[in-house]
Order: structure tokens, then C-alpha cells, then sequence
């Protein structure tokens, strides 16, 4: 059971997330009002000035999306210790994170191909669908390796800078220690900077929210059809849902964990995680609960950390369909193979997001602004996505704690 202190705690925390989000819910309602009402006018005074509003928040995310991959990646992996630290614990939780985050992505793929939402939402209004034939394959691989350090930024190409940073993160764990956190600390220090940049961007989130609102309600009266809209979203949660309610039992059942048990001593930081919107913040109370489970102190100090940073199986789900349907609703037609890729590249990138918040839906933006997609729609998803991100939250820490219990099972 949990002494006192911890109880009361728990209890404060969850109280005060609750009243958080009813009254963050609450204002986004009123928002969302004010900008169907704003759109329904049809004054062209506020028409224009949502369309300014929103091309600048969609600016302001292009600006930090791929700063956001690039040091939380360096962040994260120079962080990790020598490569010899790493072996006993680390290629175990390692292993079941990469295993839990592309089995995410690989059941997000499956509902996606088999509901296969309509795709007409933008086509006509896109114009001409961007060409993401042009060069053979072979030249895409090969723009993956940059001649110098600016031109992946400069041409926002997300896997030049995924290849990038991951060489630069492995060149600088080869250091001695005393440059390798000299590193480590440079690293994390420019990290929390662009966090506060993004902290300030999530602030203008009530205006970006309306303006997008009220260009919503302008594509709704010229025929956007809500029917795809509400697919794409049912595919988001369903993949989730699928994740924690079946995989991730599963995975635990073969390693001769009795998954209901676990769940119900991790519920209390799976709740935390859910209405804070951080799993993050539900990281301590997480591994007070996993003690509970029977997992020891030294597993737990290790593993929650570094899942937390790199175990993101929501976010790679909701990268793969948001990929897929955004750039589909653009005119881009995916080949088989192509569509397979992104289970990797979701999953790859997903492991990147450490922790930040909106992170997934920044590095959706990225990589489709790095396939010449307009990232416009991004916009009708965003007043969905604070509530697909308390979802996200909780699975992502229940995925934690999976992993963790796991590498436990296994170290015993």
C-alpha cells in the first residue's frame, strides 16, 4: 500500500490536474465557440485576420520543429553514459522500447490500410499535388547524408537531420567522460532554450485554436466532409486503444506478468498522466507505483527515465496516420512499400519526441513540411489533439512501465 505522504500526495497532484484541464476544457470550449460564430459571419475583416493568425502559428512551428528533433535526440543519447553502462540494463530496455514502439506504428498502419479513410478533403483545394516522385530512389538515400552541417535545416530534409544527430550523439558517447558531459550538458542546455521558445509558442494556442477554428468553419460551408475528419481521429484512438489494451498485455503475459494486477498498481500514475497531459510529470508517481509491482529500486531509477525520453508508442501511432492522411488528402499516393517505410520512420521519429509536449504534433508538421506538404490541415487537427494528447500521456507511461517491468522480469 502507499504510506500517507504519498497518498496525499498523489491525491493533491490529481485534484489540481483535474481542475486544470476543466478549466482549460472549459476555455477552449469558449474558443471554439467564438470561432464557429467568427466563421459563420462571414466577416471578411475577421476572415483575414484568422488567415494571418494561423499562417504565423504554422510558421512559428516550422521554426522549432526540427531544432525540437535534432537536440532532444542529442539530448537524450549523449545522456545515455558509456556504451558498457548501457549493456546490461539499457540493451534490454532498448530492445523492448524499439520492440513496443514499432509494434504502435505497425498497428496504426494496419487499421489505417483497413479503413482506409476518404482522402478528397483538400485535393481540389490544394491545387497541384506535391511531386514526391522526382529523383529515383537512389537519390533520396542519398540526400539523407549532407555535404555540410546547415543544408538539413536549410532544406528541411528530417531524416538528413535524424542521420546527423544520431552520429553525432554515438561520435560524442566515444569521449572521455569529462568532454562526453561537458557535451552532455552543452547539449541540454540549448535543449531547455528551444523549450522556452516552445512554451512561448504554446501560449498563443487560444488564438492559433480560434483562428484555425474559423478557417474550419470556412472549408465546413464550402463542403469539407466531417465524416473523414471524424475517421482519421477514430483511426488515431483505436490504434491507441489496440496498444494498450492488447499489445501491451500480451507482451507482459508472455513474460509471465499478470497484466490487470499491473495495471490497477499503476493506475494512479496512469490517471496523473492523463489529466497533467505529461508523462513526464507522472514519472516519479510511476516509479513509486512500479515498487509496488515488485520491481527493484535500481531497475526503476534506470528504466522510467529513458523510456520516458524514447518510449513513445502514441506518438509514433499518431505520427504514421497523420503522415498518411494529411499528405493523402494532398494528392500524395503512397506506393505499398513506401507506405511500410513509414512504419519505421514513424518509429524512428517518435523515439526523438523525448517528452516534449505537442511534440508528436510538431514532428508531424516536420516531416511533412520536409515532403513539401502543406501543413494547413494540421490546423482542423489541432483543437482534437489536446485531447488525443491526454490519451497519448497515459498510454505512453503505461508502455513505461511495461518495459520496465519486463527488463525487471528478465534481470531477476
Amino acid at each position: 500500500m502507499y504510506n500517507s505522504l504519498d497518498y496525499k500526495r498523489y491525491v493533491t497532484i490529481k485534484i489540481s490536474s483535474m481542475l486544470a484541464f476543466v478549466r482549460s476544457f472549459k476555455f477552449l470550449l469558449i474558443v471554439v465557440v467564438l470561432g464557429v460564430f467568427a466563421g459563420i459571419s462571414g466577416q471578411q475583416a475577421l476572415l483575414e485576420i484568422a488567415k494571418v493568425l494561423s499562417e504565423l502559428f504554422m510558421r512559428l512551428l516550422k521554426l522549432v520543429s526540427l531544432p525540437i528533433i535534432s537536440f532532444s535526440l542529442l539530448s537524450t543519447l549523449t545522456g545515455m553514459g558509456k556504451w558498457s553502462e548501457i549493456k546490461i540494463l539499457g540493451n534490454q530496455v532498448i530492445r523492448y522500447t524499439l520492440i513496443t514502439t514499432i509494434l504502435s506504428a505497425f498497428t496504426a498502419w494496419v487499421l489505417y490500410i483497413a479503413v482506409e479513410p476518404e482522402v478528397s478533403m483538400h485535393i481540389a483545394a490544394a491545387g497541384n499535388a506535391p511531386d514526391l516522385k522526382s529523383g529515383s530512389y537512389l537519390s533520396i538515400v542519398m540526400n539523407i547524408f549532407p555535404s555540410n552541417l546547415l543544408q538539413p535545416f536549410l532544406e528541411h530534409n528530417v531524416m538528413s537531420v535524424m542521420f546527423m544527430t544520431i552520429c553525432l550523439s554515438f561520435a560524442v558517447l566515444q569521449l572521455p567522460s569529462e568532454k562526453r558531459d561537458m557535451m552532455h550538458r552543452f547539449f541540454d542546455c540549448i535543449f531547455s532554450a528551444i523549450m522556452v521558445i516552445v512554451r512561448w509558442i504554446t501560449l498563443l494556442m487560444p488564438i492559433a485554436v480560434w483562428a484555425f477554428i474559423v478557417d474550419f468553419t470556412q472549408e465546413v460551408q464550402k463542403g469539407l466532409k466531417i465524416g473523414e475528419l471524424a475517421s482519421y481521429l477514430g483511426i488515431v484512438v483505436l490504434a491507441n486503444i489496440v496498444q494498450a489494451c492488447i499489445t501491451l498485455p500480451i507482451m507482459l503475459r508472455k513474460n509471465g506478468i499478470h497484466p490487470f494486477e499491473a495495471f490497477k498498481k499503476m493506475l494512479p500514475a496512469l490517471s496523473l498522466a492523463f489529466f497533467s497531459k505529461s508523462s513526464a510529470a507522472a514519472m516519479p508517481l510511476a516509479m513509486q507505483c512500479s515498487h509496488h509491482c515488485g520491481v527493484s529500486e535500481r531497475v526503476s531509477k534506470f528504466s522510467f527515465p529513458l523510456c520516458t525520453s524514447i518510449n513513445m508508442n502514441a506518438c509514433a501511432a499518431f505520427i504514421l496516420i497523420t503522415v498518411l492522411f494529411v499528405a493523402e488528402n494532398h494528392g500524395v499516393h503512397f506506393t505499398t512499400f513506401e507506405r511500410i517505410l513509414w512504419i519505421f520512420m514513424a518509429s524512428i521519429a517518435a523515439i526523438g519526441n523525448a517528452g516534449v509536449p505537442m511534440g508528436c504534433f510538431f514532428l508531424s508538421c516536420a516531416l511533412l513540411t520536409a515532403m513539401g506538404v502543406p501543413i494547413t490541415m494540421m490546423g482542423v487537427i489541432l483543437p482534437f489533439y489536446a485531447l488525443l494528447d491526454m490519451l497519448e500521456s497515459a498510454i505512453n507511461i503505461w508502455s513505461d512501465a511495461c518495459v520496465t517491468l519486463i527488463v525487471n522480469e528478465k534481470a531477476k
